[in-house]
């Protein structure tokens, strides 16, 4: 691992010169980054998929397993912040993403150890320590997307990643209340419970394991910019915590729309079971089935509408789209019974549009030694979003029911609405690279690189002088111009021409 010393100014995570392996590598390196987060997102929803079974062998009430959930969210609310900016500055994204498929793994250990132990308080931290794993891999696994695929399919690796994470998400629902009655043949109770969490965990040394190869195919494989950075007299920096102060506004718009948006998307899927029982008289496992419906469709359609958006560009006119969908989707679930199924669908394609135009465009304007930082704020504002907003829900449906619930839904995503059509507005009257197309976005690219500037200051000196020279001058052109020349005479500047 390369660390930044203190007197620098920009982390270098690699000086070497690009990989000759970097092609050969590249789809290895994807399918380890699609399935770095997988563990994570699997044990995540384990509490959700064992509930009934959590709440038995533990004797807890509805709100004490409530904490399993927001032990893991609120602590992120920072500490995510903090896990891409050690990234940036101290781990680098190697060792980093190592530790904190770690720290994951150990947090599903605690917490499987805390129903052995008969203990709440361990299982709850065990959860904290999951959580500040979890939150901090996925800002490592977008900053590996970054770093690996920026400028070359990055919206569909998104789309890939987000994918692979539905999958496992969707898994866990379908897999673990068997592993627990499996397991119920030998252990009782909290025993049963604590070796079905056990054996949940081998996915999270999964992810510890991509993260390692990771490392090592980062290492041999990809391309960096040390040198390109050193050649060009590029000054080094340091990143420091204040400068996420001076994140450009577009950052801040995308940030409130993923907020605004996800708050309409988890918190949905988090009660939406006990919505489809009430409102259309289903059976638990057909609530069950059209609930995770989100996840299967997203897991599908992420990579295909990822390609979508690589070969268009676009990004805000996708998230604007998939916002007005997301907006149907709840509409026809809040007012109409029609089968909710058209709904869901409906509802997962909008969102796997969403995810795979929007997280892309942070690295399209905050620099590339920042982006670990970026991406932790993008999440930390995420989470706190998300942990305010599930516990607002609880209580709108307690007040007023699901139809007051799905207002709420509503009102948040013109809220995502509202801030895309700010950032559409506030890209077009400044450089407009949010919604270029590909062809578009790549010129731009190489007109502000900077070789590419010395080539064009170059032409502009050799124009200016072939104009001199063909242009005709009057012998009092030539005569002001060497007298200037010699200093003797201060020629005012409407007779002086000045030599470009």
């Amino acid at each position: 691992m390369d660390r930044a010393s203190s007197d620098e100014s920009v982390l270098i995570v690699n000086d070497r010169k690009p990989g000759a392996n970097y092609r050969c590598f590249r789809p290895l390196a994807l399918f380890f980054m699609c399935f770095l987060g997988f563990g994570s997102y699997f044990c995540y929803d384990n509490p959700g998929a064992l509930q009934d079974k959590i709440t038995k062998d533990m004797n807890l009430s509805t709100s004490q397993f409530a904490f399993l959930y927001s032990f893991y969210a609120w602590p992120n609310t920072i500490l995510c912040f903090i896990g891409g900016f050690l990234i940036d500055r101290i781990f680098g994204i190697r060792f980093g993403t190592a530790l904190y498929a770690l720290i994951v793994f150990v947090g599903q250990l605690v917490f499987a150890a805390g129903s052995l132990w008969d203990s709440f308080f361990i299982m709850v931290l065990g959860r904290l320590i999951f959580g500040i794993g979890g939150e901090s891999l996925a800002v490592a696994q977008n900053y590996y997307a970054v770093l690996w695929f920026k400028g070359k399919a990055l919206n569909m690796v998104f789309g890939l990643q987000l994918s692979i994470a539905r999958v496992g998400s969707a898994v866990n629902f379908i897999v673990m209340g068997h592993l627990y009655d499996y397991v119920h043949k030998y252990y009782k109770g909290r025993e049963a419970l604590g070796v079905t969490l056990l054996v949940a965990s081998a996915f999270c040394l999964l992810s510890f394991f991509c993260g390692a190869v990771l490392a090592f195919l980062d290492f041999k494989g990809r391309p960096t910019q040390g040198n390109e950075r050193e050649s060009s007299g590029e000054e080094k920096k340091v990143v420091r915590l204040s400068d996420a102060l001076f994140f450009p506004a577009p950052f801040w718009m995308v940030s409130i729309i993923c907020i605004a948006y996800y708050i309409a998307i988890f918190p949905f899927i988090g009660l939406g079971k006990v919505f489809f029982m009430r409102k259309f008289d289903y059976t638990s496992s057909q609530a069950d089935i059209v609930n995770s419906m989100v996840y299967f469709v997203s897991a599908v359609a992420s990579p295909i509408l990822g390609y979508v958006v690589d070969r268009t560009g676009w990004n805000v006119f996708w998230v604007f789209i998939a916002t007005l969908g997301t907006i149907g989707a709840h509409s026809l679930l809040a007012f109409t019974y029609l089968d909710p199924y058209y709904a869901i669908v409906l509802l997962g394609l909008a969102y796997s549009m969403c995810a795979s135009a929007l997280w892309p465009m942070i690295s399209l304007v905050v620099p590339e030694y920042q982006l670990g930082s970026a991406y932790g704020v993008a999440q930390a504002l995420q989470n706190l979003g998300l942990a305010v907003s599930t516990q607002l829900a609880g209580v709108v449906v307690d007040a007023g029911g699901y139809l007051l619930l799905e207002m709420f839904f509503l009102g948040w995503l013109f809220v995502a609405l509202i801030v895309t059509l700010v950032m559409w507005i506030h890209d077009t009257r400044n450089t407009g690279i949010l919604n270029m197309t590909v062809a578009q976005r790549d010129l731009y690219e190489i007109q502000k690189s900077p070789s590419m500037q010395q080539v064009l200051i170059t032409e502009d000196v050799l124009d200016a002088a072939s104009n001199e020279l063909n242009e005709p001058q009057s012998e009092q052109d030539i005569r002001n111009r060497y007298l200037s020349k010699l200093g003797e005479v201060n020629i005012p500047p409407h007779v002086h021409r000045t030599l470009r």
